[in-house]
């Protein structure tokens, strides 16, 4: 199983080693060695899993008060309920304590290459605790990268599942230059711009971790099974539910916080007013992290709420240059933004001013030209010779007139006089 069995700091409630459970051993016939006896907890904590959905404040509040083990007692020994908590919602809660069997979880999730990691393990990553007491009880980790490392560098990448091809180009775009320069992007799996992020990043070589609402075991949706085995082998899978759970609408928004907490910054590329997404990126405001937006047409319903963050907080972005300026150390700036260097460019300020000076489709006098360049006339004549021999202007008699291809070098396009 990898890191279960490290020994890590006393929970709450209880000396070294009381789990405050003593359930079955694994079932008859497992193959495989036995999961590790437990530390601080483990078991406890894989119970919790089983029996409080992800994102309740409310068990997290017991946990922090009561410990681990205060908590699985009362529910193991159908004691009086807890603080907070109707008749009615623990009763529900008993029923599940009921069938909840976290020696075969571990067993379940050793047999499919899945760890458990908890909260005081090496591996942990400390940015979920800002979370408070929606912390997660544990993850359940796919993958063999150090999930508390990777999150160090990380950026979430999220947004529309029914995303359009700018959408879909943008997402693999960013995930892929962010891969090059070093970033873990992190996503939720799904389809549309998730997965178009995921395959940036599996392109370009790089790291990535997808953070599914279901059991690790049983990726969701079915259609990115594939990709997200590719993902488990080249990155990491994580999830706070125990193996074979399903996922349902309240599982997508409540781990959408973990996306948020566990990254520097979320991009949402392409978002409705009412995309999921957009709870990542407000979970990511809540929590200090930065908030990115990717601007799309101004016409399409698919950007509407992605302008909408940038109305207020959330800073607009057009590649992995100008995310990594934002989320990253100090030094890592995008580079200038400039436009093409043209001939005119390279010319003295001087003669600038003197070729600026003549008309568009008529000559000039030294005279006029000298005045509206606000120098003598000798200073006028001598950048003229020089403009000349340059092929931007061309001697008309007595006067002086910009030659075709000066015309369209200057003007730009501009109104001409």
């Amino acid at each position: 199983m990898g890191r279960e069995g490290s020994r890590r700091p006393t929970e709450a409630g209880g000396p070294p080693g009381a789990a405050g459970y003593d359930g079955p051993p694994p079932p008859a016939g497992h193959g495989g060695p036995p999961p590790p006896a437990d530390h601080g907890g483990l078991l406890g904590r894989v119970f919790l899993t089983r029996v409080i959905e992800p994102g309740d404040e409310t068990g997290g509040r017991w946990v922090r008060e009561f410990g681990v083990d205060g908590v699985v007692r009362r529910l193991r020994q159908r004691g009086e309920p807890l603080p907070g908590v109707s008749g009615k919602r623990w009763a529900g809660l008993l029923a599940r304590a009921e069938r909840a069997d976290p020696r075969r979880d571990l067993a379940v999730a050793q047999d499919a290459g899945v760890r458990f990691v908890c909260p005081g393990d090496a591996e942990w990553p400390g940015q979920l605790d800002d979370l408070g007491d929606a912390r997660p009880f544990g993850l359940w980790v796919r993958g063999t990268a150090d999930l508390r490392l990777w999150a160090l560098r990380s950026v979430a990448l999220v947004g529309a599942r029914a995303c359009t091809e700018y959408g879909a180009f943008m997402a693999a775009t960013l995930a892929a230059g962010l891969a090059e320069k070093g970033w873990v992007v992190v996503s939720g799996g799904a389809y549309g711009i998730d997965g178009a992020a995921h395959r940036g990043v599996l392109g370009a070589g790089g790291a990535t971790v997808a953070v599914l609402a279901c059991g690790v075991d049983r990726p969701y949706p079915r259609g990115h099974a594939g990709l997200i085995g590719r993902i488990a082998e080249q990155g990491l899978v994580i999830g706070e539910l125990p193996p074979g759970e399903h996922p349902t609408p309240s599982r997508f928004i409540l781990r959408n916080r973990v996306i948020a907490a566990l990254t520097r910054g979320t991009v949402v590329v392409e978002a409705a007013h009412r995309s999921g997404s957009l709870v990542t990126a407000r979970a990511a405001r809540r929590l200090g992290r930065h908030t990115i937006g990717v601007p799309g047409p101004a016409t399409s319903g698919l950007s509407a709420g992605v302008h909408e963050l940038l109305r207020q907080e959330a800073v607009l972005v057009t590649d992995a240059d100008e995310i990594v300026e934002l989320v990253g150390d100090i030094g890592e700036l995008a580079p200038e933004r400039r436009g093409p260097v043209l001939p005119r460019d390279l010319l003295d300020p001087a003669v600038r001013q003197v070729l600026a000076a003549l008309p568009a489709r008529r000559a000039a006098r030294p005279d006029d030209i000298a005045r509206t360049a606000q120098t003598t006339p000798d200073d006028a004549i001598a950048k003229l010779y020089e403009l000349r021999a340059l092929g931007y202007v061309e001697r008309h008699g007595d006067g002086w007139k910009l030659t075709r291809q000066a015309m369209i070098s200057v003007r730009g396009g501009a109104d001409l006089r």
